[in-house]
């Protein structure tokens, strides 16, 4: 398949903040998250709490967005240079996992870290081998966010439908110019959204026990239907969205200045959303759409963890880290809801009391929490399917660049994800 724009192979590198100076010594350790700005400056100022409440310990701060994200962590992590304490995703417990790579067992830090704070059924998502390989900080889906402005602007409502979203497109089109679309997906929003629409018609986990629980013939349905939604104007062509040069749509002028009237992203990623568009703007959070079929399709998960390096040399002091991000008053009304609505139930009601609860984060996961009745499986977010240049960007790009049919994109999609789900290359 001929190379298309937009496809990168990136190497990224870890940014070194100022919340404290990278030093060795038994009291010093290296903490990393991604994020957007909004994350990364209530973050440090929460580290730069906590070593003053601890002087005695030097966090280093290295952060940057998602976009090569995970591929750097992966080589610091088979090289053994990760850093201490990590902002892992879900999956990264049970994908490093080998004698070389992974995360220590925090029930040894209890003492430190209260885990009565969490309910029992969390925990267990972030156990592994009996390990519980990081504590949980929130549960998130996928939920609509719509620039209001925009529509106000095309004069039509928001969509509360599939049907309505449909609609939408030639409007946009004829009120507001060929650049301007009603929804914009990139290709895991596609594969994110091909779940949700076959969820919702067939009621059905995408995995259980270890196996696939749809057929070839379903995914090329759902396939054919986001072809379908690109052919009609309601979501931009992926050259297009390639084309704005940005690895995020919070970076995206198409987004920032309201040529795209929405995006279906993470209820936990409202706030750099909000933060990003430009004065005029008005980010709303839509409703699932119920005409998709009789089931509520879609799934949560957890949407990100605090571990600690099996490589590190200062355990305590990573424990102690994490124990005052996740459930220390005055961090936890810092960070907010910058990683989501807090699964710790003191930082619940710490963030409840403080209302901060009100936002468009808490009212997007009140949204998704809601609705969704489905929980993802580790394996969704295997590298091979989700990294870069894997399986589901090669679908779904090569569907929208026309390099592959719908039923050549939903044959690949199904050869691949029965290879992730029996441990081969796909």
């Amino acid at each position: 398949m001929r190379k298309r724009v937009g496809t990168l192979c990136i190497t990224a590198a870890f940014l070194l903040s100022a919340c404290g100076t990278a030093q060795s010594g038994k009291n010093s350790i290296r903490f990393s998250w991604w994020g957007g700005e909004s994350r990364h400056q209530a973050t440090s100022a929460a580290v730069s709490q906590f070593m003053s409440a601890n002087p005695d310990i030097t966090v280093s701060c290295e952060y940057g967005a998602w976009s090569g994200w995970e591929e750097a962590c992966a080589a610091a992590l088979y090289a053994g240079t990760e850093p201490d304490v990590m902002q892992v995703n879900w999956n990264w417990i049970t994908d490093y996992n080998s004698e070389k790579t992974g995360f220590l067992d925090l029930r040894q830090f209890s003492s430190i870290i209260d885990l009565q704070q969490y309910d029992a059924d969390v925990l267990d998502m972030c156990t592994v081998d009996g390990e519980l390989r990081c504590i949980p900080v929130s549960e998130t889906g996928r939920v609509f966010f719509w620039n209001r402005s925009v529509y106000d602007a095309a004069g039509i409502p928001v969509p509360e439908s599939f049907a309505d979203l449909c609609a939408a497109g030639p409007v946009f089109r004829e009120k507001l110019g060929e650049e301007c679309y009603p929804l914009a997906l990139g290709w895991y929003d596609r594969m994110l959204f091909a779940v949700y629409v076959l969820q919702c018609r067939y009621g059905r986990e995408w995995v259980a026990d270890g196996q696939f629980q749809y057929t070839k013939e379903e995914l090329e349905e759902a396939l054919g239907i986001i072809e379908d939604m690109e052919q009609n104007h309601v979501i931009p062509p992926l050259k297009q969205i390639a084309g704005g040069g940005a690895d995020s749509f919070d970076k995206d002028e198409n987004w920032i200045t309201g040529k795209y009237g929405g995006i279906y992203e993470w209820d936990s990623s409202a706030g750099k959303f909000i933060d990003s568009l430009a004065d005029g703007q008005n980010l709303t959070v839509g409703t699932y759409f119920s005409d998709l079929g009789k089931y509520r399709g879609g799934f949560s998960k957890i949407a990100q963890g605090f571990a600690i390096s099996k490589h590190t040399k200062n355990p305590e002091a990573c424990a102690k880290l994490i124990a005052y991000l996740v459930s220390n008053d005055g961090a936890v009304k810092t960070l907010g809801t910058e990683r989501g609505v807090p699964l710790n139930h003191n930082a619940y009601q710490v963030c409840s009391d403080a209302g901060l609860l009100g936002d468009k984060t808490a009212e997007a996961y009140r949204r998704m929490n809601d609705w969704t009745s489905f929980r993802i499986d580790p394996s969704f977010e295997d590298a091979a399917l989700k990294g870069v240049n894997g399986v589901y960007e090669d679908v779904f790009t090569g569907l929208s660049y026309g390099d592959y049919s719908v039923s050549q994109g939903a044959e690949r999609l199904y050869a691949g994800i029965q290879a992730a789900l029996a441990g081969e290359q796909p």
